[in-house]
């Protein structure tokens, strides 16, 4: 059994974010020792563990709480999957910031690591893929790794509105294909 303070040296946590990880739920003591100190057994390891795995995703702390007390009916997926789709939406508006930020500058817009909508297509038309081949490639994109297929949209540098369109397309070419 660890004292709070040795588990919160343990975990390089204050000794007041333990207690407010108490007050709301999140992890409680196995006990009090005789001078009433909190105490923590291996039980609270394993679940202070989680807590970071998940803290690190960037989930909330009530979704946490929520997923670890099996209050989410188990659906851990649902919760990382709002995770994932919150950083894309960051990662898009970051991305327009960055792009903002080197046309105030003066400077054209480059990346050697992105390719853009125009490479893209002329890279799939001179492989011989014509456009009925890119409506069936984004339709078993979206069906098989939408999300995936979200971000490599944006690294595309569309815009959210011409995302959703074409995701929207996809999704029903691929309801045509069934």
């Amino acid at each position: 059994m660890l004292t709070i303070t040795a588990f919160a040296k343990r975990f390089n946590l204050s000794r007041s974010t333990l207690l407010y990880y108490d007050r709301i739920g999140l992890l409680e003591p196995a006990g009090t020792n005789a001078a009433g100190y909190r105490l923590y057994g291996d039980a609270e390891l394993r679940r202070m563990e989680r807590v970071e795995t998940f803290r690190s995703a960037g989930l909330p702390l009530e979704a946490i709480r929520e997923i670890l007390d099996g209050e989410s009916g188990g659906k851990v997926e649902i919760a990382l999957e709002r995770q994932l789709a919150a950083l894309n939406d960051d990662i898009a508006r970051l991305r327009a910031q960055q792009k903002l930020v080197v046309q105030l500058l003066g400077r054209e817009v480059t990346s050697d690591r992105h390719v853009d909508v125009a490479q893209w297509v002329a890279m799939l038309e001179e492989a011989g893929v014509d456009s009925a081949g890119r409506k069936r490639w984004h339709a078993a994109f979206e069906r098989d790794a939408p999300e995936a297929h979200r971000e490599f949209l944006q690294s595309l540098g569309l815009s959210e509105k011409e995302i959703a369109d074409i995701r929207h397309r996809s999704r029903k070419d691929t309801q045509r294909q069934r």
